[in-house]
């Protein structure tokens, strides 16, 4: 099993961070896809046509989310932790991926940077430009 670190700055507040981690309907914005979330621990999820799944075991608003992820093909879930920083008007992400199978290692990785954080950055950055147009 691998993990995966990466770090992600947003440009936006923690509280609008973590809005669009537990929000379904900013998820469904930024995914492009239906997604069940719930905000509180014990709470399940399902991303992507129920391809990801899972139950949040740690719920810090506005500071951190630790959730156990399932993907269809996996033999045991994974463990993801998110962690927020705010500085100003910006938050970083901290991202830990525990217990990838080595064989998904690279497409995770890639989908966190495609489909999930990056895509929250992406979000905020077109947000930000059209505040200033």
């Amino acid at each position: 099993m691998s993990i995966i670190k990466q770090t992600y700055e947003m440009n936006a507040k923690p509280s609008d961070v973590f809005e669009a981690l537990v929000n379904p309907d900013i998820i469904q914005h930024w995914s492009g896809d239906e997604a069940k979330m719930s905000a509180e621990v014990g709470g399940t999820f399902s991303l992507w046509g129920g391809q990801m799944f899972g139950t949040n075991l740690e719920v810090v608003p506005n500071k951190k989310l630790v959730q156990e992820w399932c993907y269809d093909q996996w033999a045991q879930p994974s463990k993801v932790t998110l962690t927020l920083k705010g500085k100003g008007k910006t938050t970083t992400v901290t991202l830990l991926h525990e217990d990838v199978p080595e064989k998904s290692l690279k497409s995770i990785a890639e989908g966190w940077d495609s489909y999930y954080l990056g895509a929250i950055r992406e979000m905020f950055e077109k947000k930000q430009q059209v505040k200033l147009t």
